[in-house]
């Protein structure tokens, strides 16, 4: 059975390395193992030991820290907003996030204002 700890950390693994831009082949390189066993950390399958959680914190250019956030949100259920705790681990809103930040300013100001209208309506 998955512990919930390696399960959050392997989410916060995944989520920085799509944030960068970095395929599980290119971390696993960075640290210096096979791309399954990023796999199998970013699913909870396997444990990251202290040393490798460090390597990966390197590769990834965040604290060890990070991979630790919002874990007592996750324990105790509440994320203090209507949005689900994990939607920043969803694939498809990195993406969407990235796309908004490639958007010229001023367009993405009106790109903003217009989904704020769009919200409110619903």
């Amino acid at each position: 059975m998955k512990h919930p700890v390696d399960v959050h950390v392997g989410k916060r693994i995944r989520h920085r390395r799509w944030m960068v831009g970095m395929t599980q082949q290119q971390l696993a390189e960075k640290v210096g193992i096979k791309f399954q066993q990023i796999q199998k950390y970013e699913t909870g399958m396997n444990r990251v030991s202290a040393s490798r959680l460090w390597d990966i914190s390197e590769a990834l250019e965040v604290p060890v820290s990070f991979f630790f956030e919002g874990i007592e949100e996750h324990r105790s259920g509440d994320t203090g907003s209507t949005i689900p705790g994990d939607i920043m681990s969803d694939k498809e809103a990195l993406e969407l996030v990235r796309s908004y930040y490639a958007i010229p300013e001023n367009q993405r100001r009106r790109l903003f204002d217009l989904a704020r209208v769009l919200s409110d309506v619903a």
